[in-house]
């Protein structure tokens, strides 16, 4: 079972007016943001979260030792967050709130002209409400790591009967685990390898859809053959395709194997998944996920709203 780190808030802050917020005895925090902060009139009205260990640093670099909390401009200053490696979509939970963090600041700067720079861009944490409610002062957050959700369906008549190993999934499997490690990213992968039905594949991939799967990969079944039916199953169910990727992948190997150009995969998405069909084979596995990946993460982004640019 995995244990979180606690993240405790050492004071909550607000201000009517921008630049330096002020301790209070606690905050409404709204789906919108900070109730009442100055923060709401903000095209983007997160709410800021800032350690303690940044204000020491402050203080060390500046031999300014009489700063108060929120100064910075931080609506919560907190204790323990130099301890956890925020990135997007990890969540900080207390009893009321729940926040998802959104944008992280930079590393803090040698000078400053002010203390509130710190903030823009500046090293605090940025958070969007999930969760709306109070907060005070000796209240913690219950920090909980974004851990991403892939699932991988073979289809292959033959290999479900045993014929031969399915060699795609593995591939693509090991191919993510490279990428998550290489971004240090949590994440848990579910393999599953089914003959070509369509009515097997649907409840595959309904499975995920309600289970929240950030992504799922098909392999097989994306020719055009009369039991190719991976993108005749999966084409209908889509929010949006997104058909520029794979028109690429197509030409950019189809000018060297014009065989590659007869697949018909797809990628699209439903809800809040990501969702790609690649062929069958393991060298085409290689070359598709070479180009998918270099948008991956971007997509995922602008599935969720995130402005990244």
């Amino acid at each position: 079972m995995m244990t979180y780190q606690l993240v405790e808030i050492l004071s909550v802050n607000h201000s009517q007016y921008k630049g330096k917020k002020v301790p209070v005895d606690f905050l409404n925090i709204t789906n919108q943001g900070v109730e009442g902060d100055f923060s709401l009139s903000s095209p983007n009205s997160w709410v800021c979260l800032l350690d303690q260990s940044q204000i020491s640093l402050y203080k060390d670099i500046t031999k300014d030792k009489n700063l108060a909390y929120g100064e910075f401009g931080e609506h919560i200053t907190v204790k323990g967050l130099q301890y956890v490696r925020a990135q997007v979509f990890d969540r900080f939970v207390s009893d009321n709130v729940v926040l998802e963090v959104v944008r992280k600041g930079t590393k803090i700067p040698e000078k400053y002209r002010e203390p509130s720079d710190l903030l823009v861009p500046g090293a605090g944490i940025f958070c969007r409400v999930l969760k709306s409610g109070t907060l005070k002062a000796g209240e913690s957050f219950e920090y909980i790591p974004k851990i991403y959700t892939a699932k991988i369906i073979s289809l292959s008549d033959r290999a479900a009967r045993g014929e031969y190993e399915d060699l795609s999934g593995v591939e693509i499997k090991h191919i993510l685990e490279q990428f998550f490690d290489k971004k240090r990213k949590l994440f848990s992968i579910d393999s599953v390898l089914i003959p070509d039905s369509s009515e097997q594949l649907g409840k595959e991939i309904w499975s995920s859809i309600d289970e929240n799967d950030d992504l799922i990969i098909t392999t097989g079944g994306t020719g055009i053959g009369k039991r190719d039916i991976t993108v005749k199953t999966i084409l209908p169910l889509l929010d949006k395709k997104i058909p520029g990727i794979m028109e690429m992948i197509r030409l950019k190997y189809g000018m060297e194997n014009p065989n590659a150009l007869l697949s018909t995969g797809v990628a699209g998405v439903k809800n809040n998944s990501l969702i790609y069909t690649l062929p069958g084979s393991v060298g085409a596995v290689r070359e598709y996920m070479a180009e998918i990946l270099k948008t991956l993460e971007h997509a995922y982004y602008m599935l969720h709203g995130i402005d990244v640019h």
